[in-house]
């Protein structure tokens, strides 16, 4: 990734940078595009002009992020886990506003608010660069619905999450499990669920990275935002019946 005599200043993110390298090794027969990611890589080099300034999650972020790491169950994912709790004080994190997307775009007050997102590798934004590629963690809070979207950039994913539903050209929705591998081909359509747990994954852009997301409008949007908002409503009132507020007596 870097030049063996180099001097690492953050252990912590070259280390997250290290796990997620090695679990993509694991499936490189399987997933035929993590070949073209390693190599990316393996030729980032330390960006020199990144200024070193942590950007802390707001709270309400801090909170999800620290559910969605905890919730890494799987063994296969272990490495990542472990590499992401010593790492992530020390990335800066960002909300996209308005970074991937034309200020007019309609995503949805799901992905606005729940959205966060650190660079690992890029061509700014990130420690270690890449003028054509960018690798990082996004997360999104539970019960979103990440809207149909396509872009340009060939994309991959790593879910580190248990269980979160996906669809993709055909509108058919399929759920998928912690250690999946998605890949995104340019300009498929593509959207996510996140059901009760928030949702944290690994994603990159293998190239094209300047082009824009662009939303693909479908006519069940109301409906599938509906049923999340239900479940959330039925989780909540369970939580209320199991930990019932003590109602002060005179």
């Amino acid at each position: 990734m870097m030049d063996q005599g180099s001097k690492v200043s953050d252990c912590a993110v070259n280390g997250l940078v290290e796990a997620i390298s090695h679990h993509l090794v694991a499936r490189r027969k399987v997933t035929p595009q993590v070949d073209h990611v390693l190599d990316e890589i393996s030729a980032a080099t330390i960006n020199k002009d990144f200024l070193e300034k942590y950007s802390a999650p707001s709270s309400r972020h801090q909170d999800m992020l620290e559910a969605a790491i905890s919730n890494i169950k799987v063994q296969s994912l272990k490495n990542i886990r472990n590499a992401l709790i010593l790492a992530k004080d020390k990335l800066s994190w960002r909300r996209d506003d308005d970074d991937y997307y034309a200020e007019n775009e309609d995503l949805g007050d799901g992905y606005k608010n729940t959205n966060l997102h650190s660079l690992l590798i890029g061509p700014s934004n990130a420690k270690y660069y890449r003028p054509d590629f960018i690798l990082g963690v996004f997360l999104l809070g539970p019960f979103t619905f990440y809207r149909d979207h396509f872009h340009q950039a060939p994309e991959l994913y790593i879910n580190l999450s248990t269980r979160t539903g996906w669809r993709f050209s055909s509108g058919k929705w399929d759920d998928y499990p912690a250690g999946s591998i998605i890949f995104n081909d340019p300009n498929e359509i593509h959207a996510t669920r996140v059901y009760g747990d928030p949702f944290v994954s690994v994603f990159c852009w293998t190239r094209d990275i300047g082009s824009p997301c662009k939303i693909f409008k479908r006519g069940d949007w109301e409906i599938v935002e509906r049923a999340l908002q239900k479940e959330k409503s039925a989780v909540n009132a369970n939580l209320s019946h199991t930990y019932p507020c003590n109602t002060p007596t005179s």
